[in-house]
């Protein structure tokens, strides 16, 4: 049988179960599709895609083509909607069975019902690549997924496993050929912008890989990350995981078994617990995705709650461009802006601002961090945002920080707000008028 495997979020050759089964067959065609929609702004004033993360996954891209060549292989890149791609390649190859990694996500569940209805002569293949878990193995059906984390991991720790083992598997050494090498059309795609700040994260998997045994083997972040995880401006202070995790250059599986290996080798303590915690949050999104389905999408969240339905347009203009009363959020802002990446402390003070101080719908917030950073995730980007905003998986509801009081405590001597550009020449205020503020639907 002729297969073509669909890269989408696991650009790796290391633990990918879907590329192993895809590998199961006569002629192998590797695929990753860039859909020209991702760079268009949508109703939420966002583009799916910014100029960060497409640098970020085209240095993926090209990492992952490299890995592909000494097996024999290539990667067709293919500009162009899936829905229209994936079949001309299956009619122009004689493709008997399409594979790729289960997703979260509507848009990505609504392509892959549209491609088996208009390819009914193809078998279609989703293996879990992306979660410590795949579904069978959680503690509880997905439709009873718990409405907060802490119940989650209260049951996922009665396990006593912290990922399934039995789905791990070690990195691919060899491939079936290609049914020859049809040209792609990879010129078309947007070109690659130069960083406006030197940036130290790297797309590929073998960079992903590489920081991960930096952060654990080399500096043993890990056994001090507890304490240093809330810094706003430090490369070795949190692990900065998160941009290979979600592009699927590192297997979250392996960061779990790297973890377990630092601890038995090395020192367990209250850190190294922390960093699997964190992967734990991820893990919850995850399923929460594919468990709320729209619904993670919606004002009114998960739980239905009401929310404020009109919108700023200075105020959110001023938050993107960090230019609002807050130094704090104006810094974080700026550098999101301007790196693709802010800390996850950062993010819960920008978002409490956005939804609070600002009272805006949280989905613009959502989405302008979804065309931001080199990191999105959907699960964790939109459960995180609800969360804020009260309309998600937190039992108490919406949460506000004390902007001046987080300043003091995380930026005391004002050097993450005076590097960033915090102090705005004019902020807009609250109360400022302007013509573009308008209803929402």
């Amino acid at each position: 049988m002729q297969t073509l495997y669909w890269f989408t979020r696991d650009l790796r050759l290391h633990d990918n179960a879907a590329l192993l089964a895809a590998a199961r067959s006569d002629m192998l065609l590797c695929v990753y599709v860039v859909d020209p929609r991702w760079f268009a702004t949508g109703g939420l004033q966002s583009k799916a895609m910014g100029s960060h993360r497409w640098r970020f996954l085209w240095q993926s891209l090209m990492a992952l083509e490299r890995s592909l060549r000494p097996m024999g292989q290539r990667l067709h890149i293919a500009f162009g909607p899936p829905e229209q791609v994936i079949p001309e390649l299956v009619h122009a190859h004689g493709i008997g069975r399409v594979v790729r990694s289960r997703l979260p996500g509507t848009e990505e569940a609504a392509q892959w019902q549209a491609l088996k209805a208009a390819l009914p002569g193809t078998v279609f293949q989703q293996f879990e690549t992306l979660s410590l878990f795949t579904e069978g193995a959680l503690p509880m059906p997905l439709a009873e997924l718990p409405d907060t984390f802490s119940q989650f991991r209260k049951q996922v720790e009665k396990t006593g496993h912290r990922y399934s083992e039995q789905m791990r598997i070690r990195t691919l050494t060899a491939l079936p050929p290609a049914p020859g090498f049809p040209e792609d059309n990879r010129g078309e795609c947007p070109p690659i912008p130069e960083p406006v700040h030197p940036l130290q994260f790297t797309g590929g998997e073998d960079a992903g890989l590489n920081r991960l045994r930096e952060f654990l083997f080399i500096n043993h972040g890990i056994a001090r990350y507890k304490e240093t995880r809330n810094a706003l401006d430090s490369w070795d202070a949190s692990s900065k995981l998160s941009p290979w995790l979600a592009n699927g250059c590192l297997s979250v599986r392996e960061v779990a078994e790297s973890i377990a290996e630092y601890e038995r080798r090395e020192t367990s303590n209250e850190s190294t617990y922390w960093l699997w915690f964190e992967l734990l949050w991820r893990e919850y999104f995850f399923w929460y995705a594919l468990k709320h389905g729209a619904n993670l999408f919606r004002r009114d969240g998960v739980q239905r709650k009401r929310r404020p339905a009109t919108f700023y347009g200075h105020r959110f203009k001023a938050w993107c461009e960090g230019n609002t009363e807050y130094p704090i959020v104006n810094a974080a802002m700026n550098q999101l802006r301007e790196t693709g990446y802010i800390s996850n402390r950062a993010r819960q003070l920008v978002a409490s601002c956005f939804v609070n101080e600002l009272g805006l719908d949280w989905r613009y917030g959502a989405a302008w961090f979804q065309e931001q950073l080199i990191d999105y995730d959907v699960g964790s980007n939109y459960g995180n945002w609800q969360y804020l905003a009260g309309v998600g998986a937190d039992p108490r509801g919406l949460r506000q920080f004390n902007l001046e009081k987080q300043a003091n405590q995380y930026d005391p001597c004002g050097t993450f707000i005076d590097r960033w550009g915090g102090h705005a020449e004019q902020p807009v205020g609250l109360h400022t008028v302007d013509a573009a503020d308008w209803p929402l639907s």
